[in-house]
């Protein structure tokens, strides 16, 4: 080996030789020019004990010049050295790194994200396992997908999130954020993630808006009577108007039922039974349901909706109108997707009750309403009941799984109460499909306003 220090000159002087040689440089790194002209860098080093007891003395290469200049193989040696200096072998540790960077490119975040899901999609309803992946890939993949698990940080997921809240969705931000935490959580306990750069972001996004009382046409009604009355009127009001014959289904279905107004929305004709038989019932996929993560994942925890005559007989007649397609109430230009959040709240303004009755309104009704029967007529028991009926989740999780069936019979009971509460003697179903109707609740007879 030529002793000295090297330069860019010297090794571009090296010719190759009938043999072998090197070129020395300081701290044991070489230059080892091969007889083909190859130039490669080298380091000899000592680590550890040999055969006779004495330090192995052993070679690190680190590339071929001109790929790899001077100046970075003495960078390369002085990372060498301190690995060295701490007690660790640099060919050891370079395996190690190795090993890993073949390991992060392995497990991407969508690798792991989809094993995850495989995991936990066994325990989750179908509905809401499919959602997850599709939430995922439409909104989490195409931005990281492909990036080793390991190099993803917060600023980057708080990016994507903000992404999701800029087009004003802010609960799918945070859903979103609470999948990402716990695919890292998964991560972690795999062997594969680090940290769980999810965690804290929850404070990073805009807060969900606190929910305010909808108002309701039983709002300011001081009597049981005058509340009924309210909510009659109102409906034949809405019936009155000129408008799809679907969406007066849509109403008159969510008065008799006090469902959230999403939850009938996307209401699917194969979530009925038994409409032929004795205890007909709507079955609402837990995953369609509101709650946490937890509530729309059960297995078993669709929300079963008794009905009562009238509601079986609405159903009847509105089968006619969808029953070719899988939306009870598609949307007037795409049949797979449904009616709009805004089209029976429009009804509703049309028909003068703006700012007195949302959608949302019809729950707030039946729980005060049938709440109040069963006060003055000794039930206390129907409290809970009601409850269970307006799908309310309480706070024992074991009581909410326990009693997601109980009580059948009087829910069924109830739901008929109700019915003939609301819509007794009114028009029949059929009628919907004619012309629109007279506007008065004091015409027992409730005919045909005349089409001039």
């Amino acid at each position: 080996m030529e002793p000295g220090v090297l330069t860019d000159a010297k090794i571009k002087a090296a010719k190759p030789a009938e043999k072998d040689y090197k070129l020395g440089d300081t701290g044991q790194l070489f230059l080892h020019v091969t007889k083909a002209g190859g130039k490669h860098w080298r380091m000899n080093y000592t680590y550890g004990a040999g055969a006779s007891g004495k330090p192995a003395q052993k070679t690190l290469s680190f590339g071929a010049y001109p790929q790899l200049t001077l100046i970075d193989a003495r960078r390369k040696r002085d990372e060498a050295k301190a690995l060295l200096r701490d007690g660790k072998d640099p060919a050891v540790e370079r395996r190690i790194n190795a090993k890993a960077q073949m390991l992060a490119s392995e497990n991407t975040f969508e690798t792991v994200a989809r094993r995850w899901h495989a995991l936990k999609a066994p325990n989750w309803s179908k509905v809401h396992a499919q959602d997850v992946i599709e939430s995922l890939e439409a909104d989490i993949f195409p931005a990281i997908g492909d990036l080793p698990i390991t190099a993803i940080k917060a600023p980057k997921l708080l990016d994507i999130l903000n992404v999701v809240e800029a087009r004003g969705a802010i609960e799918t931000a945070h859903r979103l954020r609470q999948r990402l935490s716990a695919i890292f959580v998964y991560g972690i306990a795999a062997g594969v993630a680090e940290a769980d750069p999810a965690a804290s972001l929850g404070k990073a996004l805009k807060q969900k808006p606190r929910a305010k009382n909808q108002p309701s046409i039983i709002d300011g009604k001081r009597t049981q009577d005058e509340r009924i009355a309210a909510v009659r009127q109102m409906i034949i009001d809405c019936e009155g108007e000129r408008c799809r014959a679907g969406t007066k289904f849509a109403l008159r279905l969510l008065a008799l039922t006090a469902v959230r107004p999403g939850e009938l929305r996307f209401a699917r004709w194969d979530e009925f039974e038994d409409l032929d038989g004795r205890e007909p019932l709507w079955r609402i996929p837990a995953a369609r349901m509101k709650g946490d993560e937890d509530r729309k994942a059960e297995s078993d925890g669709d929300h079963i909706v008794p009905l009562s005559r009238q509601a079986v007989e609405l159903l009847g007649v509105l089968r006619r109108l969808s029953g070719h397609i899988a939306l009870l109430f598609p949307s007037e230009r795409h049949a797979h997707r449904p009616i709009s959040e805004n089209t029976i709240r429009a009804l509703l303004i049309r028909a003068g009750y703006y700012q007195q009755h949302v959608p949302h309104g019809f729950r707030a009704a039946f729980s005060t309403i049938m709440n109040e029967r069963a006060k003055a007529e000794g039930r206390p028991d129907d409290r809970a009941v009601i409850d269970l009926m307006l799908a309310h989740v309480p706070k024992d999780k074991v009581e909410s799984a326990y009693n997601r069936a109980a009580f059948m019979p009087r829910r069924r009971e109830l739901a008929q109460e109700w019915a003939d509460i609301v819509v007794a003697d009114m028009w029949p179903p059929e009628t919907y499909l004619g012309a629109p109707m007279r506007r008065s609740i004091g015409n027992p007879a409730w005919q045909r306003q005349t089409a001039q």
